[in-house]
Protein backbone atom coordinates (compact mmCIF):
# COMPACT_ATOMS: atom_id res chain seq x y z
CA UNK A 1 0.00 0.00 0.00
CA UNK A 2 1.40 3.38 -1.05
CA UNK A 3 1.87 6.14 1.51
CA UNK A 4 -0.33 9.24 1.03
CA UNK A 5 2.55 11.57 0.23
CA UNK A 6 3.86 9.21 -2.47
CA UNK A 7 0.42 9.05 -4.03
CA UNK A 8 0.22 12.84 -3.89
CA UNK A 9 3.64 13.01 -5.52
CA UNK A 10 2.36 10.98 -8.44
CA UNK A 11 -0.54 13.32 -9.06
CA UNK A 12 1.15 16.60 -8.22
CA UNK A 13 4.67 16.70 -9.56
CA UNK A 14 3.93 14.44 -12.53
CA UNK A 15 0.80 16.43 -13.36
CA UNK A 16 2.74 19.69 -13.38
CA UNK A 17 5.40 18.21 -15.66
CA UNK A 18 2.74 16.78 -17.96
CA UNK A 19 0.91 20.08 -18.21
CA UNK A 20 4.19 21.88 -18.83
CA UNK A 21 5.07 19.51 -21.70
CA UNK A 22 1.59 19.80 -23.19
CA UNK A 23 1.77 23.58 -23.00
CA UNK A 24 5.21 23.62 -24.64
CA UNK A 25 3.97 21.35 -27.42
CA UNK A 26 0.87 23.51 -27.99
CA UNK A 27 3.02 26.65 -28.09
CA UNK A 28 5.29 25.05 -30.67
CA UNK A 29 2.36 24.05 -32.90
CA UNK A 30 0.76 27.50 -32.71
CA UNK A 31 4.06 29.23 -33.49
CA UNK A 32 4.68 26.91 -36.44
CA UNK A 33 1.16 27.52 -37.75
CA UNK A 34 1.65 31.28 -37.45
CA UNK A 35 4.65 31.04 -39.79
CA UNK A 36 3.13 28.73 -42.35
CA UNK A 37 -0.69 29.27 -42.32
CA UNK A 38 -1.74 32.48 -40.60
CA UNK A 39 -1.02 35.40 -40.09
CA UNK A 40 2.48 35.47 -41.61
CA UNK A 41 1.47 34.25 -45.07
CA UNK A 42 -1.07 37.15 -45.21
CA UNK A 43 1.44 39.74 -44.04
CA UNK A 44 4.47 38.55 -46.02
CA UNK A 45 3.35 39.94 -49.47
CA UNK A 46 2.76 43.33 -47.96
CA UNK A 47 6.24 43.33 -46.48
CA UNK A 48 7.91 41.75 -49.48
CA UNK A 49 9.05 38.77 -47.38
CA UNK A 50 9.02 35.12 -48.38
CA UNK A 51 6.51 32.59 -46.98
CA UNK A 52 8.19 29.32 -45.88
CA UNK A 53 6.72 25.98 -46.88
CA UNK A 54 4.88 24.22 -43.97
CA UNK A 55 7.54 21.60 -43.24
CA UNK A 56 10.59 23.28 -44.67
CA UNK A 57 13.80 23.62 -42.57
CA UNK A 58 13.28 27.39 -42.52
CA UNK A 59 9.86 27.03 -40.95
CA UNK A 60 11.19 24.60 -38.33
CA UNK A 61 14.14 26.87 -37.58
CA UNK A 62 11.97 29.95 -37.16
CA UNK A 63 9.64 28.05 -34.86
CA UNK A 64 12.55 26.86 -32.73
CA UNK A 65 14.06 30.35 -32.52
CA UNK A 66 10.83 31.70 -31.09
CA UNK A 67 9.73 28.74 -28.92
CA UNK A 68 12.96 27.49 -27.28
CA UNK A 69 13.82 30.72 -25.38
CA UNK A 70 10.27 30.94 -24.15
CA UNK A 71 10.23 27.35 -22.93
CA UNK A 72 13.67 27.78 -21.33
CA UNK A 73 12.56 30.89 -19.46
CA UNK A 74 9.32 29.28 -18.33
CA UNK A 75 11.18 26.16 -17.12
CA UNK A 76 13.68 28.32 -15.25
CA UNK A 77 10.89 30.20 -13.50
CA UNK A 78 8.99 27.04 -12.60
CA UNK A 79 12.01 25.00 -11.44
CA UNK A 80 13.99 27.73 -9.65
CA UNK A 81 12.48 26.99 -6.17
CA UNK A 82 13.03 23.26 -6.72
CA UNK A 83 16.67 23.86 -7.71
CA UNK A 84 17.23 25.97 -4.60
CA UNK A 85 15.74 23.22 -2.44
CA UNK A 86 17.92 20.53 -4.06
CA UNK A 87 21.06 22.66 -3.50
CA UNK A 88 20.05 23.15 0.14
CA UNK A 89 19.54 19.40 0.56
CA UNK A 90 22.96 18.74 -0.98
CA UNK A 91 24.56 21.18 1.46
CA UNK A 92 22.98 19.58 4.52
CA UNK A 93 23.88 16.06 3.37
CA UNK A 94 27.49 17.15 2.94
CA UNK A 95 27.37 18.66 6.44
CA UNK A 96 26.07 15.36 7.83
CA UNK A 97 28.92 13.52 6.13
CA UNK A 98 31.39 15.81 7.90
CA UNK A 99 29.70 15.22 11.26
CA UNK A 100 27.96 18.62 11.43
CA UNK A 101 24.27 18.21 12.25
CA UNK A 102 23.30 21.81 13.02
CA UNK A 103 22.52 22.80 9.41
CA UNK A 104 18.89 23.77 8.75
CA UNK A 105 17.23 24.15 5.34
CA UNK A 106 15.79 27.65 4.92
CA UNK A 107 14.57 27.22 1.31
CA UNK A 108 10.82 26.93 0.83
CA UNK A 109 9.16 24.13 -1.11
CA UNK A 110 7.59 25.27 -4.42
CA UNK A 111 4.00 26.29 -4.00
CA UNK A 112 1.60 23.41 -4.47
CA UNK A 113 4.27 20.67 -4.21
CA UNK A 114 3.22 19.35 -0.84
CA UNK A 115 5.30 16.18 -1.28
CA UNK A 116 8.47 18.31 -1.20
CA UNK A 117 7.20 20.01 1.93
CA UNK A 118 6.77 16.54 3.45
CA UNK A 119 10.32 15.70 2.37
CA UNK A 120 11.62 18.85 4.07
CA UNK A 121 9.68 18.00 7.24
CA UNK A 122 11.20 14.52 7.34
CA UNK A 123 14.62 16.01 6.68
CA UNK A 124 14.22 18.41 9.61
CA UNK A 125 13.17 15.50 11.84
CA UNK A 126 16.23 13.53 10.72
CA UNK A 127 18.52 16.47 11.52
CA UNK A 128 16.92 16.87 14.94
CA UNK A 129 17.32 13.13 15.68
CA UNK A 130 20.97 13.21 14.59
CA UNK A 131 21.65 16.27 16.74
CA UNK A 132 20.06 14.58 19.77
CA UNK A 133 22.08 11.40 19.20
CA UNK A 134 25.24 13.47 18.80
CA UNK A 135 24.49 15.28 22.07
CA UNK A 136 23.86 12.01 23.94
CA UNK A 137 27.04 10.51 22.50
CA UNK A 138 29.03 13.56 23.59
CA UNK A 139 27.62 13.27 27.11
CA UNK A 140 28.42 9.55 27.29
CA UNK A 141 31.94 10.15 25.95
CA UNK A 142 32.45 12.87 28.56
CA UNK A 143 31.24 10.53 31.31
CA UNK A 144 33.41 7.67 30.06
CA UNK A 145 36.47 9.91 29.76
CA UNK A 146 35.89 11.24 33.30
CA UNK A 147 35.64 7.70 34.67
CA UNK A 148 38.69 6.47 32.76
CA UNK A 149 40.79 9.52 33.62
CA UNK A 150 40.07 9.25 37.34
CA UNK A 151 40.28 5.48 37.74
CA UNK A 152 43.27 4.29 39.82
CA UNK A 153 44.08 1.70 37.14
CA UNK A 154 46.79 3.03 34.80
CA UNK A 155 45.62 2.69 31.17
CA UNK A 156 47.85 3.00 28.09
CA UNK A 157 46.59 2.46 24.52
CA UNK A 158 49.19 2.11 21.73
CA UNK A 159 48.98 1.54 17.97
CA UNK A 160 51.01 -0.79 15.76
CA UNK A 161 54.01 1.57 15.93
CA UNK A 162 53.87 1.53 19.75
CA UNK A 163 52.83 5.18 19.65
CA UNK A 164 50.60 6.14 22.57
CA UNK A 165 47.07 6.95 21.39
CA UNK A 166 45.57 7.39 24.87
CA UNK A 167 46.77 7.44 28.47
CA UNK A 168 44.81 8.36 31.60
CA UNK A 169 46.03 10.36 34.60
CA UNK A 170 47.22 7.30 36.54
CA UNK A 171 49.36 6.20 33.57
CA UNK A 172 50.79 9.70 33.13
CA UNK A 173 51.85 9.85 36.79
CA UNK A 174 53.25 6.32 36.73
CA UNK A 175 55.22 6.65 33.48
CA UNK A 176 56.28 10.31 33.23
CA UNK A 177 55.46 12.32 36.36
CA UNK A 178 52.08 13.52 35.09
CA UNK A 179 53.23 14.82 31.69
CA UNK A 180 51.10 14.21 28.61
CA UNK A 181 51.83 10.94 26.79
CA UNK A 182 49.55 11.16 23.75
CA UNK A 183 51.40 10.94 20.46
CA UNK A 184 54.71 9.86 22.01
CA UNK A 185 56.46 6.56 21.41
CA UNK A 186 56.22 4.12 24.31
CA UNK A 187 59.95 3.39 24.04
CA UNK A 188 60.74 7.10 24.44
CA UNK A 189 58.49 7.36 27.50
CA UNK A 190 60.09 4.27 29.09
CA UNK A 191 63.65 5.40 28.41
CA UNK A 192 63.80 7.04 31.87
CA UNK A 193 61.69 4.39 33.63
CA UNK A 194 63.03 1.65 35.90
CA UNK A 195 64.21 -1.65 34.43
CA UNK A 196 61.33 -3.47 36.10
CA UNK A 197 58.71 -1.25 34.53
CA UNK A 198 60.43 -1.23 31.13
CA UNK A 199 60.80 -5.02 31.16
CA UNK A 200 57.19 -5.60 32.21
CA UNK A 201 55.69 -3.37 29.49
CA UNK A 202 57.97 -4.91 26.86
CA UNK A 203 56.27 -8.28 27.40
CA UNK A 204 53.07 -8.83 25.36
CA UNK A 205 51.42 -10.79 28.16
CA UNK A 206 49.93 -10.52 31.64
CA UNK A 207 52.15 -10.54 34.71
CA UNK A 208 53.26 -8.93 37.96
CA UNK A 209 56.02 -6.36 38.42
CA UNK A 210 57.35 -3.98 41.07
CA UNK A 211 58.40 -0.33 40.80
CA UNK A 212 59.50 2.33 43.26
CA UNK A 213 56.80 4.98 43.71
CA UNK A 214 57.55 7.85 46.10
CA UNK A 215 60.42 5.93 47.73
CA UNK A 216 58.22 2.89 48.33
CA UNK A 217 58.02 -0.38 46.45
CA UNK A 218 54.67 -0.85 44.77
CA UNK A 219 53.52 -4.04 43.08
CA UNK A 220 51.34 -3.92 39.96
CA UNK A 221 49.40 -6.46 37.96
CA UNK A 222 49.71 -5.94 34.19
CA UNK A 223 46.92 -6.97 31.78
CA UNK A 224 47.61 -6.82 28.03
CA UNK A 225 44.82 -7.00 25.45
CA UNK A 226 44.98 -6.66 21.64
CA UNK A 227 41.95 -5.49 19.64
CA UNK A 228 40.88 -3.59 16.52
CA UNK A 229 40.05 0.12 16.81
CA UNK A 230 38.72 1.89 13.71
CA UNK A 231 40.06 -0.97 11.61
CA UNK A 232 43.59 -0.72 13.02
CA UNK A 233 45.21 -3.10 15.56
CA UNK A 234 45.84 -1.54 18.99
CA UNK A 235 47.23 -2.82 22.29
CA UNK A 236 45.72 -1.89 25.65
CA UNK A 237 47.85 -2.17 28.82
CA UNK A 238 46.15 -2.00 32.21
CA UNK A 239 48.33 -1.65 35.31
CA UNK A 240 46.48 -2.19 38.58
CA UNK A 241 48.16 -1.38 41.88
CA UNK A 242 48.16 -4.50 44.02
CA UNK A 243 50.22 -3.40 47.05
CA UNK A 244 47.28 -2.88 49.40
CA UNK A 245 45.57 -6.07 48.31
CA UNK A 246 48.83 -8.00 48.55
CA UNK A 247 49.44 -6.60 52.03
CA UNK A 248 45.98 -7.70 53.08
CA UNK A 249 46.60 -11.13 51.60
CA UNK A 250 50.01 -11.26 53.26
CA UNK A 251 48.45 -10.62 56.68
CA UNK A 252 45.88 -13.32 55.95
CA UNK A 253 48.69 -15.67 54.93
CA UNK A 254 50.61 -15.04 58.13
CA UNK A 255 47.47 -15.75 60.14
CA UNK A 256 47.09 -18.93 58.15
CA UNK A 257 50.69 -20.02 58.79
CA UNK A 258 50.28 -19.33 62.50
CA UNK A 259 47.22 -21.58 62.50
CA UNK A 260 49.08 -24.27 60.52
CA UNK A 261 52.16 -24.17 62.79
CA UNK A 262 49.99 -24.13 65.91
CA UNK A 263 48.05 -27.11 64.62
CA UNK A 264 51.23 -29.03 63.75
CA UNK A 265 52.86 -28.18 67.09
CA UNK A 266 49.80 -29.37 68.96
CA UNK A 267 49.67 -32.55 66.89
CA UNK A 268 53.31 -33.28 67.73
CA UNK A 269 53.58 -31.96 71.29
CA UNK A 270 50.45 -33.71 72.55
CA UNK A 271 51.79 -37.20 71.64
CA UNK A 272 55.26 -36.27 72.93
CA UNK A 273 53.76 -35.16 76.26
CA UNK A 274 51.69 -38.34 76.46
CA UNK A 275 54.68 -40.54 75.56
CA UNK A 276 56.88 -38.79 78.14
CA UNK A 277 54.23 -39.39 80.79
CA UNK A 278 53.98 -43.05 79.72
CA UNK A 279 57.78 -43.44 79.84
CA UNK A 280 57.95 -42.01 83.31
CA UNK A 281 55.18 -44.33 84.48
CA UNK A 282 56.92 -47.34 82.92
CA UNK A 283 60.22 -46.40 84.62
CA UNK A 284 58.40 -46.00 87.96
CA UNK A 285 56.92 -49.46 87.59
CA UNK A 286 60.29 -50.93 86.63
CA UNK A 287 59.20 -51.93 83.09
CA UNK A 288 62.47 -50.68 81.61
CA UNK A 289 62.30 -52.92 78.53
CA UNK A 290 59.49 -50.77 77.07
CA UNK A 291 61.15 -47.41 77.77
CA UNK A 292 63.41 -47.43 74.63
CA UNK A 293 60.33 -47.81 72.42
CA UNK A 294 58.77 -44.79 74.06
CA UNK A 295 61.91 -42.74 73.49
CA UNK A 296 62.02 -43.90 69.86
CA UNK A 297 58.45 -42.70 69.32
CA UNK A 298 59.31 -39.37 70.93
CA UNK A 299 62.34 -39.09 68.65
CA UNK A 300 60.20 -39.77 65.53
CA UNK A 301 57.70 -37.10 66.46
CA UNK A 302 60.51 -34.62 67.24
CA UNK A 303 62.21 -35.40 63.90
CA UNK A 304 58.94 -34.84 62.05
CA UNK A 305 58.42 -31.54 63.85
CA UNK A 306 62.00 -30.47 63.09
CA UNK A 307 61.59 -31.24 59.37
CA UNK A 308 58.30 -29.36 59.32
CA UNK A 309 59.76 -26.25 60.93
CA UNK A 310 62.91 -26.41 58.80
CA UNK A 311 60.82 -26.07 55.64
CA UNK A 312 59.22 -22.87 56.89
CA UNK A 313 62.52 -21.52 58.25
CA UNK A 314 64.09 -21.88 54.78
CA UNK A 315 61.98 -18.93 53.60
CA UNK A 316 62.68 -16.68 56.57
CA UNK A 317 66.40 -17.47 56.96
CA UNK A 318 67.71 -17.62 53.41
CA UNK A 319 71.50 -17.06 53.54
CA UNK A 320 73.15 -14.40 51.40
CA UNK A 321 73.98 -15.84 47.96
CA UNK A 322 77.62 -16.64 47.17
CA UNK A 323 78.13 -15.50 43.58
CA UNK A 324 80.44 -17.52 41.34
CA UNK A 325 80.80 -18.08 37.57
CA UNK A 326 78.42 -20.78 36.32
CA UNK A 327 78.42 -22.47 32.91
CA UNK A 328 74.83 -22.70 31.66
CA UNK A 329 75.16 -26.06 29.91
CA UNK A 330 76.68 -27.78 32.96
CA UNK A 331 74.14 -26.11 35.26
CA UNK A 332 71.14 -27.30 33.23
CA UNK A 333 72.53 -30.84 32.98
CA UNK A 334 72.52 -31.02 36.77
CA UNK A 335 69.03 -29.54 36.90
CA UNK A 336 67.67 -32.14 34.46
CA UNK A 337 68.58 -34.90 36.93
CA UNK A 338 65.77 -33.73 39.23
CA UNK A 339 62.95 -33.00 36.74
CA UNK A 340 62.46 -33.47 33.01
CA UNK A 341 62.05 -30.43 30.77
CA UNK A 342 62.44 -29.41 27.13
CA UNK A 343 65.08 -26.77 26.50
CA UNK A 344 63.96 -23.87 24.30
CA UNK A 345 66.37 -21.79 22.20
CA UNK A 346 70.15 -21.67 22.24
CA UNK A 347 72.06 -21.37 25.48
CA UNK A 348 74.12 -18.18 25.96
CA UNK A 349 77.81 -18.79 25.46
CA UNK A 350 78.83 -16.35 28.22
CA UNK A 351 78.84 -17.73 31.78
CA UNK A 352 76.65 -16.17 34.48
CA UNK A 353 77.41 -15.23 38.08
CA UNK A 354 75.01 -16.51 40.71
CA UNK A 355 74.73 -18.88 43.65
CA UNK A 356 74.33 -22.21 41.86
CA UNK A 357 72.85 -24.01 44.86
CA UNK A 358 70.18 -21.40 45.55
CA UNK A 359 69.31 -20.89 41.91
CA UNK A 360 69.04 -24.65 41.43
CA UNK A 361 66.65 -24.85 44.38
CA UNK A 362 64.52 -22.03 42.92
CA UNK A 363 64.30 -23.70 39.50
CA UNK A 364 63.60 -27.10 41.06
CA UNK A 365 60.61 -25.52 42.81
CA UNK A 366 59.39 -24.03 39.51
CA UNK A 367 59.83 -27.32 37.63
CA UNK A 368 58.11 -29.20 40.46
CA UNK A 369 55.12 -26.86 40.22
CA UNK A 370 55.06 -27.30 36.43
CA UNK A 371 54.99 -31.09 36.73
CA UNK A 372 52.26 -30.93 39.40
CA UNK A 373 50.12 -28.59 37.28
CA UNK A 374 48.80 -31.45 35.20
CA UNK A 375 50.90 -30.53 32.17
CA UNK A 376 52.41 -33.31 30.09
CA UNK A 377 56.20 -33.62 30.49
CA UNK A 378 56.58 -32.67 26.81
CA UNK A 379 54.77 -29.39 27.47
CA UNK A 380 57.25 -28.27 30.15
CA UNK A 381 60.07 -26.09 28.80
CA UNK A 382 62.98 -24.05 30.14
CA UNK A 383 64.58 -21.14 28.30
CA UNK A 384 67.61 -19.00 29.14
CA UNK A 385 67.86 -15.54 27.52
CA UNK A 386 70.60 -12.94 27.72
CA UNK A 387 68.86 -9.56 27.85
CA UNK A 388 70.62 -6.22 27.73
CA UNK A 389 71.40 -5.97 31.43
CA UNK A 390 70.06 -9.17 32.98
CA UNK A 391 69.53 -12.90 32.61
CA UNK A 392 66.07 -14.32 32.10
CA UNK A 393 65.32 -17.97 32.95
CA UNK A 394 61.74 -19.01 32.13
CA UNK A 395 59.92 -22.21 33.05
CA UNK A 396 56.65 -22.80 31.17
CA UNK A 397 54.01 -25.52 31.26
CA UNK A 398 50.74 -26.43 29.57
CA UNK A 399 48.62 -26.76 32.69
CA UNK A 400 45.41 -24.86 33.46
CA UNK A 401 47.21 -21.59 34.27
CA UNK A 402 45.86 -19.14 36.86
CA UNK A 403 43.13 -16.56 37.03
CA UNK A 404 43.88 -12.93 37.97
CA UNK A 405 43.16 -13.46 41.67
CA UNK A 406 45.54 -16.43 41.79
CA UNK A 407 48.24 -14.54 39.88
CA UNK A 408 47.96 -11.67 42.36
CA UNK A 409 48.55 -13.99 45.35
CA UNK A 410 50.78 -16.69 43.86
CA UNK A 411 54.04 -15.21 45.19
CA UNK A 412 52.79 -14.85 48.76
CA UNK A 413 54.24 -17.30 51.32
CA UNK A 414 51.96 -20.23 52.16
CA UNK A 415 49.53 -19.48 49.34
CA UNK A 416 48.90 -22.55 47.19
CA UNK A 417 46.36 -23.54 44.53
CA UNK A 418 46.89 -27.21 45.45
CA UNK A 419 45.03 -28.78 48.37
CA UNK A 420 48.20 -30.40 49.73
CA UNK A 421 50.60 -27.63 48.72
CA UNK A 422 52.73 -25.80 51.28
CA UNK A 423 52.74 -22.52 49.36
CA UNK A 424 56.53 -22.17 49.78
CA UNK A 425 57.82 -23.05 46.29
CA UNK A 426 57.15 -19.75 44.51
CA UNK A 427 57.78 -17.72 47.67
CA UNK A 428 61.23 -19.30 48.07
CA UNK A 429 61.98 -18.74 44.37
CA UNK A 430 61.01 -15.10 44.81
CA UNK A 431 63.28 -14.76 47.86
CA UNK A 432 66.20 -16.27 45.94
CA UNK A 433 65.63 -14.00 42.92
CA UNK A 434 65.42 -10.88 45.08
CA UNK A 435 68.51 -11.96 47.05
CA UNK A 436 70.36 -11.91 43.71
CA UNK A 437 69.10 -8.38 43.01
CA UNK A 438 66.45 -9.64 40.61
CA UNK A 439 62.77 -10.43 40.57
CA UNK A 440 60.27 -13.07 39.54
CA UNK A 441 57.47 -12.46 37.05
CA UNK A 442 54.72 -14.76 35.85
CA UNK A 443 51.66 -14.91 33.63
CA UNK A 444 49.43 -17.11 31.50
CA UNK A 445 50.63 -18.51 28.18
CA UNK A 446 48.85 -18.12 24.89
CA UNK A 447 47.11 -21.41 24.22
CA UNK A 448 46.96 -22.38 27.90
CA UNK A 449 49.48 -22.88 30.64
CA UNK A 450 51.65 -20.76 32.92
CA UNK A 451 55.08 -19.20 32.57
CA UNK A 452 57.31 -18.13 35.45
CA UNK A 453 60.57 -16.26 34.86
CA UNK A 454 63.50 -15.44 37.13
CA UNK A 455 65.35 -12.25 36.16
CA UNK A 456 68.62 -11.20 37.80
CA UNK A 457 71.52 -8.92 36.85
CA UNK A 458 74.34 -10.17 34.68
CA UNK A 459 76.95 -8.93 37.15
CA UNK A 460 76.79 -9.29 40.93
Amino acid sequence: MRTPWRTHWRYSLKLRLTLFLLGASLLSLLTHASWTFWPWPALAPLLGAPVPAPWSPWAMLLTAVVVVPGIWGLAHVLLAPLSRLIRALEGTVLSYREGEFSSVITAQAPSGLSELAELMRLHHELGHALREQRRHLAQRELLLDTVVQNTPVALVLTDTQDRIAYANLAARHLLDEGRSLSGRLLEEVLSRASDDLRGALAQPRDGLFSVMVEQQEERFHLSVRDFQLQGQPHRLRLMRRMTRELSRQEVASWKRVIRVISHELNNSLAPISSLAHSGAELARRGQHERVPGVFASIGERAAHLHAFLAGYASVAKLPAPVLAPVDWAHFLEGLAVHYRFRREGELPSAPARFDAGQMEQALINLLKNAHESGSSPEGISLQVEALREEWRVEVADRGPGMNEAQLAQALLPFYSTKRSGSGLGLALAREIAEAHGGRIVMGNRDGGGLWVALLFPKTG
